[in-house]
């Protein structure tokens, strides 16, 4: 096995079993938080602790008392449909099931979106992502929820498998997303209210970390966070993860070559999953991605990745059956595409994220109103 895990400290925390905490926060019964009336989560999607603190001066309110612990470990994958639902089911992708951006319907030898592509790809998504929500298990403990997103995102499959059990409230900009949270907290003790702002994420794609327009969208977000917390109410904000800037220079491209054996390719540039052909040699498509992408990629087989812990402690037979035969992690800022693929659009994707740099899964655990220290 080549891939090297990255070390933590023991006492790091996981973005898995956030949301617990501040169900566990409103009962007074969290070791980490202090009672809250009603609790807040805010998710900035692709955010990540080394990029926020490298822009703390476009990012007052969030870093104003952010102390050096004030972060938390994304899982693996680091990319949305796999740490968004760890972030609300609490538990990790090996359990849920959403183990990358696409996956194999394997019962239909059919590649499926685990983000966008639920309807169009025919997903359930009570039975595919069937772990319970902290939404769920807020109900069942007496606590209204609530989940403030833009409206489009009100019916899709993703909100239906990731927010089961939270009222939905629709609002625009992220202002407005912040004030309805604090305003639905206030108006409803003991609720646990989520907010979703994505302007960051997708900013980061389109121009990357570096560029005028991400530090456009983190000030805009932090203007909406610099409102006052209502009385009584905690707040936490983290995010799904962070995201590296992939230059033209660091894009590795596999052609019908390096493909050879191989049925499908899925996840996402910086975390691939390859499927192999019934009759494929393994053993041998294994040592030709460690000597086709070396000093690239880390390349595993599913079997590996798994005794690894890389999905977390536990797979389920579900969640294995859609991790790939072999997986290839990026390494640095390099990203990994398949050449004979018939849509090239990702290759102008300059922020991206999905492996195991510090970038892409160190993200912030910032404490505000009654949380805050």
């Amino acid at each position: 096995m080549s891939l090297m895990l990255p070390s933590e400290p023991p006492s790091t925390r996981s973005v898995v079993g956030v949301a617990d905490d501040l169900l566990a926060a409103l009962r007074g019964e969290s070791v980490l938080l202090p009672r809250a009336e009603s609790a807040v989560l805010v998710v900035i999607d692709g955010l990540g602790a080394i990029s926020l603190r490298g822009h703390a001066g476009h990012a007052r309110a969030l870093t104003a008392g952010m102390a050096k612990k004030d972060v938390a470990q994304s899982v693996f994958p680091s990319t949305t449909a796999a740490a968004l639902t760890s972030i609300v089911t609490g538990v990790w992708p090996g359990e849920h099931g959403l183990v990358g951006y696409r996956v194999l319907d394997r019962s239909r030898d059919l590649l499926v979106n685990q983000l966008s592509g639920w309807e169009s790809d025919g997903i359930d998504p009570l039975t595919w992502q069937a772990a319970p929500t902290v939404f769920e298990r807020a109900e069942r403990a007496g606590h209204e929820s609530f989940a403030v997103g833009f409206a489009g995102y009100a019916h899709s499959g993703f909100t239906k498998a990731t927010l089961r059990g939270a009222e939905f409230v629709p609002a625009t900009t992220a202002a407005a997303r912040i004030e309805a949270a604090y305003d639905l907290a206030r108006a409803h003790p003991g609720s646990l209210v989520y907010c979703y702002l994505p302007e960051v994420d997708k900013a980061g794609h389109k121009h990357g970390v570096a560029s005028a327009e991400w530090v456009a969208a983190l000030e805009d977000v932090d203007a909406a966070l610099s409102a006052r917390v209502p009385p009584g109410v905690g707040v936490l904000v983290t995010s799904d993860h962070g995201m590296v800037d992939v230059p033209g220079s660091r894009q590795a491209v596999l052609d019908e070559e390096h493909l050879d054996g191989i049925r499908h390719i899925g996840g996402e540039p910086r975390m691939l999953h390859a499927y192999l052909e019934p009759d494929a040699d393994a053993a041998a498509v294994v040592a030709r991605w460690r000597s086709d992408l070396d000093g690239i990629a880390d390349v595993v087989t599913r079997d590996e990745a798994v005794r690894a812990g890389l999905f977390g402690p536990t797979v389920t037979a579900a969640a294995e059956s859609r991790i790939g035969d072999v997986l290839a992690v990026a390494r640095g800022a390099w990203a990994v595409y398949d050449g004979t693929a018939a849509d090239q659009r990702g290759r102008g994707m300059v922020g991206q994220h999905g492996a195991m740099t510090p970038e892409e899964r160190q993200v912030p655990l910032v404490r505000l109103g009654s949380f805050a220290r």
